[in-house]
């Protein structure tokens, strides 16, 4: 657990850090609103099952991301059949997505091959995707995949070397 909150402690500090100076509210990021702690697993039948245990919330329902036709799915700039199976626990504050990668490569599997399981990103819900990847970028971060989802984007910025996690950005679908 410790992994977790030093890095969301930085995040919610404002990025002043990342450039060596303070930022106004301009040249900071985006959001504060952090939707939800994300965690790669082996078997999410058995995952859920633990998590609903120990949250005393319960079990919820196993679902499987759409194929690359409809999620457009881009890891590492390129086109992949990556897919997930996920399933959401629903706390006051916050949601914990459980991820089973499925399918091609994903930055879920190079996480759990290179890892195992725990922690992959931190989500945080924004107005504009590319503003946020922008801003992410200049202070380090590198996109690593980006898709579609019923009503939505998302985009994982690898922002291990400035901040030591992975920050998903989710953003309505545009009309």
């Amino acid at each position: 657990m410790r992994m977790l909150i030093v890095p969301a402690a930085l995040l919610l500090a404002g990025f002043s850090f990342l450039a060596g100076r303070e930022m106004g509210p301009a040249s900071a990021f985006g959001s504060r609103n952090v939707t939800q702690v994300a965690i790669v697993v082996k078997d999410i039948e058995a995952s859920a099952r633990r998590y609903a245990e120990v949250f005393g919330v319960e079990v919820p329902g196993v679902r499987l991301t759409d194929t690359a036709d409809k999620t457009h799915i881009l890891y590492n700039g390129q086109t992949t059949t990556g897919r997930a199976r996920l399933a959401f626990i629903k706390l006051d504050n916050l949601t914990l997505e459980l991820i089973e990668p499925v399918g091609g490569p994903s930055t879920w599997q190079e996480t759990l091959d290179a890892r195992g399981e725990g922690v992959h990103h931190i989500a945080f819900r924004v107005d504009d995707i590319e503003d946020q990847v922008s801003f992410l970028q200049r202070h380090g971060g590198r996109l690593v995949q980006q898709g579609r989802f019923t009503g939505g984007r998302y985009a994982y910025v690898d922002a291990s070397e400035p901040l030591g996690l992975v920050i998903e950005l989710l953003a309505s679908a545009n009309p």
